[in-house]
């Protein structure tokens, strides 16, 4: 739900100019234009470093490489874009969408449909899924930024001490403009990124006529070739080639945004062949250039085009560091929704488009985990050991989903599945070991973050159930109590209160302490339960449930998709048409609030304990995220031991 670019895991940018987040409508060709800025700007900005990386794995930071070596390695880039882009993602996962939305947590919910003994282990497998895009989205931006800058070296030397401190300066722009939306320039994102494109295939192109030699790599028994006779660093050479597809599952993460066709369009158009004749003139650079490997891609121009190329590289970067933040907003608001996170601040950037949100804490610990990142590693060449594992791990991730989903929902052949999905688990597999063996130089970073937030959502999944319940266990069923309230009423007052939980068979906590309290009850009292679907949007016909218990008590439950925001105000209004006259200012909403305390008798351990309440306590207050007029809401407080 990966990418450098975005996903997640479900969708990244909002900003997009689409008619509506999820529906992707328009001309086939603009949406493929907007498409280039967010989709492909992070698998765009990957020329800067990935051959060089790729070239210092197989023959040193120092040596010239020969020309065995550079068509060797140049050989497994392109046909590793061509494998796992080109086949894998544009002709085969796209077509998994749930609904037209894409991405690691799309694909869970369209897996879990089921309900079947695999549930546990498609629940696992999106957690983890989402984790790992988590950990590239804080790797991104760092290492994007930083390569871009490190092209000042090329300018003049006397630069390199100003690299760092300027990546900081730009990555704690990019982070302070956040709270204030993309709208404004999102519109740009495309055109500036196509041109980015034409010029990485514009220089390639030039070097290649020089070098027209080096389309020997197209063969691509000439990457078989090299991988036997440089067995010793096959892996390692494999992994930093890897570098060269990162951003790939932004394919399908940014589905819903635009659809299928103006990603295909954009992919073979524009973005492939640019992609691979840069990377043909970088290899065609090498070969002539005979000497130690620099910085290729801005070598390759003459002097006084390197400072514009550094230019529009740095722009090109920051637009990748955008989508993947836009992302990581999105996965995280996705997550919430389906009860993989706590409640967090999710604020609205753009009146016209719903995906356009900014999560402040999300938004902070992104910042810091990239600013750790730029001063521990200090180059993009340091912190290319640190990335590839979340990536590829995300790959595997949504192989096995799609297997799921194809036996599963599609109800297609076992034998069918395992021949469409047993060679990309194998390619991805190798990605994926490749990228393992750089666990000691940098790669724990995105094992660490991984594993930290996969042990959060299961943390809070497994917190979240318990606590449901326990509480359950004290309640007194609904229909028991409204029936007895109804025979003995107690003294009644005007107005309509609305009493919110998670469980609709039960009395809520927050009615059963207002008749304690309070001993009086409304004239119109509503049991309301608000229900994630397993669809990205309800539509609104489908969004309200209303049924009449008798005379003083309805239930009402609100039904969202996981990629919608809850305004239960704006959900009420709909009420109207069904008989329910609802007024705001007549209205009070009721809410428990609980205060946790750990408990080594029953459910998580002690540690886990202290995580939930932790994540609990700073979990945004409900009526924020449900966006209740704060004037119109009465908390009650209860204690329960976890």
């Amino acid at each position: 739900m990966d990418q450098k670019s975005n996903e997640a895991n479900g969708g990244s940018d909002g900003s997009v100019p689409a008619a509506e987040p999820g529906h992707a409508s328009g001309p086939t060709a603009s949406l493929a234009l907007a498409a280039t800025g967010v989709v492909y700007g992070d698998i765009g900005t990957s020329p800067i470093y990935a051959l060089r990386e790729a070239m210092h794995a197989a023959s040193g930071e120092v040596a010239a490489a020969e020309p065995a070596i550079v068509l060797g390695v140049l050989s497994i880039i392109v046909w590793s874009l061509t494998t796992i882009v080109s086949v894998k993602y544009a002709s085969i996962v796209l077509r998994a969408d749930n609904r037209g939305e894409g991405g690691t947590l799309s694909l869970m919910a369209l897996a879990m449909r089921p309900r079947g003994r695999l549930s546990g282990l498609v629940l696992l497998l999106g957690m983890v899924g989402a984790a790992l895009f988590f950990g590239d989205a804080v790797i991104t931006p760092a290492i994007s930024v930083l390569s871009a800058v490190e092209g000042l070296e090329v300018v003049t030397p006397v630069l390199t001490p100003f690299v760092v401190p300027i990546t900081l300066a730009i990555v704690a722009t990019l982070f302070a403009v956040q709270r204030f939306g993309t709208a404004s320039v999102a519109r740009v994102f495309g055109p500036v990124t196509a041109l980015w494109f034409v010029v990485l295939g514009v220089i390639g192109l030039y070097h290649i006529v020089l070098s027209p030699g080096v389309l020997f790599a197209l063969n691509p028994l000439v990457a078989v070739q090299f991988l036997l006779d440089h067995s010793g660093v096959a892996m390692v050479v494999i992994g930093a080639a890897f570098l060269a597809v990162t951003g790939a599952e932004a394919l399908y993460a940014d589905l819903g945004h635009f659809g299928r066709k103006p990603i295909v369009l954009a992919w073979f158009a524009l973005v492939f062949p640019c992609l691979l004749l840069n990377y043909f003139g970088q290899g065609a650079y090498v070969l002539s250039h005979n000497g130690p490997i620099g910085q290729p891609l801005f070598e390759m121009v003459p002097d006084w085009a390197t400072l514009p190329l550094v230019v529009l590289a740095t722009i090109a970067t920051v637009i990748a560091s955008q989508a993947v933040i836009s992302g990581a907003f999105s996965l995280a608001s996705q997550a919430i929704q389906l009860g993989l996170l706590p409640r967090l601040t999710i604020l609205h950037t753009s009146e016209t488009q719903s995906g356009q949100i900014f999560m402040p804490q999300v938004n902070a610990m992104l910042f810091i985990g990239v600013v750790i990142l730029v001063l521990e590693f200090g180059s993009s060449s340091a912190l290319a050991s640190a990335y590839g594992i979340s990536v590829t791990g995300e790959m595997v991730v949504t192989a096995l989903l799609l297997y799921i989903v194809m036996t599963g929902v599609w109800r297609k052949p076992l034998w069918l599945a395992a021949l469409v999905v047993t060679p990309l688990l194998l390619l991805d597999g190798l990605f994926l070991w490749a990228n393992v063996q750089k666990v000691a130089d940098g790669g724990w970073v995105s094992i660490a973050i991984a594993a930290a937030l996969t042990l959060i959502m299961i943390t809070w999944r497994r917190g979240t159930a318990i606590l449901f319940q326990k509480t359950r266990k004290f309640e007194v069923p609904l229909n028991v109590l409204v029936d007895s309230l109804v025979r003995k009423p107690p003294t009644l007052v005007p107005g309509t209160a609305v009493f919110l939980t998670s469980d609709p068979e039960s009395a809520p906590t927050a009615l059963m302490h207002s008749l304690k309290h309070y001993k009086v009850l409304h004239e119109s009292n509503v049991i309301l339960t608000v229900v994630t679907d397993d669809r990205p949007r309800v539509p609104e016909s489908e969004r309200v449930e209303m049924d009449a218990l008798n005379p003083l008590f309805m239930r009402v439950t609100l039904k969202y998709g996981y990629m919608e925001q809850p305004n239960v105000p704006k959900a009420l209004a709909i009420c109207r048409k069904l008989g329910w006259k609802f007024d705001i200012m007549t209205t009070s909403f009721f809410l428990s609030r609980r205060t946790l305390k750990a408990s080594a008798a029953t459910g998580l351990p002690v540690w886990q304990d202290k995580i939930f309440i932790m994540l609990a306590r700073n979990a945004s207050a409900a009526t924020t995220y449900y966006q209740i007029p704060t004037g119109r809401v009465v908390e009650i407080g209860t204690q329960v031991l976890i």
